[in-house]
């Protein structure tokens, strides 16, 4: 790996941020952490679901659990929220940034508020954006396109997971000492894996076919790990949690991920695209089995993928997250398909229409060039994908086999 940015962390006077920029900043990153909307919106009790919809003959979907909301907290997190000195920051297009930031996080609050309540889609709508009319038919043509395929054995546990998730962050860490993710068994069954707070955790129940495990990694780890490892080393340390809206642009790249480290089967594109059909059925009310039965029966899905992405789409009482994959992935292939550089977008976590401010603060000297870069890139075979990815179609971009 080739480092790109200088190793010294500017921790105690970054250049070229005033008092107000440094001390919002850093309330930001710290309130982000603290209202952890996707923990609090991640059912406790996936197996009771699973179960209870069984035994009602996939009739009738039980609730979903929760743990600690924000309902006793949310005054007070608002009011310290809004009065950071936001427009006190010198810098306009940093101010801009964080004032973003500042109202995202205040749209986090209401929807972790909202949660189980009438209004929480509205809450999600507002937060992650409606399904439009043109992602739903891209996800139909994707459905009605893209081949169903045998699924790959699931042939590898959460243990064989978590020994080759070790591996890739002892990669890092070989040439970045200061490369941390905690490597987490999850008690909770049904979570699948995911990365919260820079910890990749696996559900103890986990499995996957042998030939997606290193995608997944590169998925989880060499996107959601290495962003927030560059965003921690820059200046601008809300780079690390997110600026706002930057989900879309961080499941493009993770997906995408998938395909360059050579395996994005079809099946995992019809899953992404029947996720759009579940959050839209999810604004409409629809209950989660009715959801279940449209993915199996109109979309291909099979019954625990349909469950799953179910229950995903019904979190809190319907949200639109998962509609993103499908849009950062389309995005992302526009972006690329105009020659855009892809290793400038692992700097942090950030959606694209802020890469022109952050391209700007780099020529500025205040931000600078990612530090890591994932190592799939560093595979010639990866980098002729990405020649690949950028003149091909999204109806294209799976492999019907490792390559």
């Amino acid at each position: 790996m080739t480092v790109t940015a200088t190793d010294k962390r500017q921790d105690d006077r970054p250049s070229g941020l005033c008092d107000a920029a440094i001390s919002v900043d850093r309330e930001l990153a710290q309130m982000d952490r603290k209202i952890d909307w996707l923990t609090r919106l991640t059912p406790t009790n996936i197996d009771h679901i699973w179960e209870g919809f069984q035994a009602s003959g996939f009739r009738d979907m039980p609730d979903s659990h929760f743990g600690e909301g924000l309902t006793d907290d949310a005054p007070g997190m608002r009011r310290e929220l809004f009065a950071l000195p936001v427009r006190e920051i010198e810098n306009p297009l940093i101010e801009a940034l964080l004032l973003e930031k500042q109202r995202e996080l205040d749209r986090q609050i209401e929807l972790v508020r909202m949660r189980g309540r009438e209004g929480f889609i509205v809450a999600s709508v507002d937060l992650f954006g409606h399904v439009s009319e043109q992602l739903l038919e891209t996800a139909r043509e994707l459905l009605a396109t893209v081949p169903i395929l045998p699924p790959d054995e699931c042939n590898v546990d959460a243990e064989g997971v978590c020994d080759a998730a070790r591996a890739a962050v002892d990669r890092y860490r070989k040439h970045y000492p200061d490369f941390t993710c905690d490597v987490i068994v999850d008690p909770t069954p049904g979570t699948s894996m995911y990365v919260s707070a820079g910890n990749f955790h696996v559900a103890f129940d986990y499995r996957a076919p042998g030939s997606r495990v290193n995608p997944l990694i590169q998925h989880e780890i060499g996107t959601h790990v290495v962003t927030r490892h560059n965003g921690d080393r820059q200046p601008l340390h809300t780079l690390a949690g997110g600026l706002a809206d930057y989900d879309v642009l961080q499941e493009g790249l993770a997906v995408l991920g998938e395909y360059l480290a050579g395996y994005l089967p079809a099946g995992r594109l019809r899953t992404l695209a029947a996720r759009v059909v579940a959050a839209h059925m999810a604004v409409q009310e629809a209950q989660g089995a009715e959801i279940y039965a449209c993915l199996v029966d109109e979309c291909g899905l099979s019954a625990d993928a349909a469950f799953d992405t179910a229950v995903r789409a019904k979190r809190g009482g319907g949200l639109t997250k998962d509609a993103l994959y499908l849009k950062g992935l389309a995005e992302l292939l526009a972006y690329l398909s105009h020659d855009g550089d892809l290793e400038i977008l692992f700097l942090g976590k950030f959606a694209l229409k802020q890469l022109y401010s952050l391209e700007k603060l780099i020529d500025d000297g205040i931000l600078h060039a990612p530090e890591i870069i994932p190592s799939y890139l560093e595979d010639p075979a990866a980098l002729q994908r990405l020649q690949h990815v950028r003149t091909v179609p999204l109806a294209s971009l799976y492999q019907e086999s490792p390559e």
